[in-house]
């Protein structure tokens, strides 16, 4: 592998000229980077389903005090059928990968039938499938200037309304996006 800067806790966001419709105006969330490759969550792809419709689907009931709309993420074109819990606070659960001290991602039933009784996490994002890069793959585009990448932000990640997190997190690297040339070139 070509030597590379870890972007595990980072943001890659889209670049304007990025015309891929899988990742077009996207932010993702990179939970895992090695040598094998990377894997991330879309933050900004929200389904027209909620969770409410994804407890019906698990057969689980909905207890939680507050019900309200809380959408469904597409987190990537990979294994679509798959689910995945971004969250604030590690807790316990069965199949847990930590990002950070403070961030996880959960991909087992155990963390969705804990929210949908208001023992889970405060802050957390539900998606269905991934973003992945095979060795090498992120990085050739990285250099192709398909990304921009920097340090995530929690505040991007939970607080942030969805159709304000691409540009929030350009903004937070310094970069207004609508002045960047759609033109690719190198110095």
């Amino acid at each position: 592998m070509r030597s590379a800067s870890n972007l595990v806790n980072n943001f890659l966001i889209a670049m304007p000229s990025l015309a891929d419709p899988n990742f077009s105006q996207t932010v993702t969330y990179m939970c895992d980077h090695t040598e094998e490759g990377a894997m991330g969550l879309v933050i900004n792809r929200p389904l027209e389903v909620d969770f409410s419709e994804l407890l019906e689907h698990l057969d689980m009931q909905d207890t939680r005090k507050q019900p309200g709309y809380v959408p469904i993420y597409q987190g990537g074109p990979v294994q679509t059928d798959r689910g995945f819990v971004l969250h604030e606070g590690l807790g316990h659960w069965e199949a847990t990968l930590a990002v950070t001290d403070k961030i996880g991602v959960t991909m087992s039933q155990d963390i969705i039938e804990a929210i949908a009784h208001n023992e889970g996490p405060a802050r957390y994002m539900v998606m269905l499938g991934y973003a992945g890069w095979g060795n090498g793959q992120l990085e050739d585009e990285l250099a192709n200037n398909a990304w921009l990448n920097g340090p995530a932000d929690p505040a991007i990640l939970f607080d942030t309304p969805t159709e304000q997190r691409w540009t929030a997190a350009a903004s937070h690297l310094g970069i207004e996006l609508q002045n960047l040339s759609p033109d690719i070139g190198h110095a």
